[in-house]
């Protein structure tokens, strides 16, 4: 394994932060990121707002701000339903989009995607290894995730979202061109009881190997949004050393 996993990918270091907008309706989405100001350039957008209305008002909104869009719905279905979305969602400007689901699946977004770019999902974040015995996944969490990102891979798939946990691994075995977005980014070692049990650090995340990290509550609920913000922005840069 190289000493140095860190992505060299041609990505803005500011772009590296994706702001999860867990909010429950588009206007809290758009105060918040008024305030988040510059500190945000890279927004996720997932279920909740998708069912509040004006999900795509607000896609729309973001990409007139000069902003990058995250959309998190984790597309699962038939592979012709699935492609037919991604193909419908490639037109509206957005920078990712999550699937689910086999190679079939993977297969069909990734031959529908355009300039839109596909990750597919491995293992969340808020699962453990009893909660994949629950799902009746007879395999270690790592092997698991390594799989699913070779199989996107060969589907044609951008890349994967995977916890930090795995990211050294997948850089290591599967190469540069594996693009990796880590969400359960933690700023410092996790005290806090959430739902959230495979976490690491920014730093970690991006010495392991990581080419974007996903951040929500510690900057959602921190006292101020965009100093927190701006402080994962920090860290970042002396990883990248800018």
């Amino acid at each position: 394994m190289t000493d140095d996993l860190r992505s060299d990918k041609d990505i803005p270091v500011s772009d590296r932060l994706i702001f999860a907008m867990d909010v429950p309706e588009p206007e809290a989405a758009r105060d918040l990121a008024e305030r988040l100001s510059d500190a945000v350039s890279f927004y996720k957008i997932g279920m909740e707002l998708f069912m509040a209305g004006g999900y795509f008002e607000l896609l729309d909104w973001f990409l007139a701000r000069g902003d990058k869009v995250f959309v998190d719905l984790k597309f699962f279905d038939v592979p012709a339903t699935v492609a037919r979305a991604i193909a419908r969602l490639a037109e509206r400007g957005a920078t990712f989009a999550t699937i689910h689901g086999n190679q079939s699946i993977m297969e069909a977004a990734a031959a529908a995607k355009g300039d839109l770019k596909v990750l597919a999902v491995t293992a969340l974040t808020s699962l453990d290894r009893g909660d994949l015995d629950d799902l009746g996944f007879d395999c270690d969490i790592p092997e698991l995730v390594l799989s699913r990102a070779r199989r996107a891979l060969e589907a044609g798939c951008d890349g994967v979202v995977s916890s930090g946990l795995e990211a050294s691994r997948l850089r290591a075995e599967l190469g540069p061109r594996l693009m990796v977005v880590t969400p359960g980014i933690r700023p410092v070692e996790n005290r806090v009881e959430d739902d959230q049990k495979r976490v690491v650090t920014p730093t970690r995340a991006f010495t392991d190997g990581a080419d974007y990290i996903v951040v929500g509550r510690p900057i959602r609920d921190a006292a101020d949004p965009r100093a927190a913000a701006l402080a994962i922005q920090r860290e970042i840069a002396g990883v990248f050393g800018d």
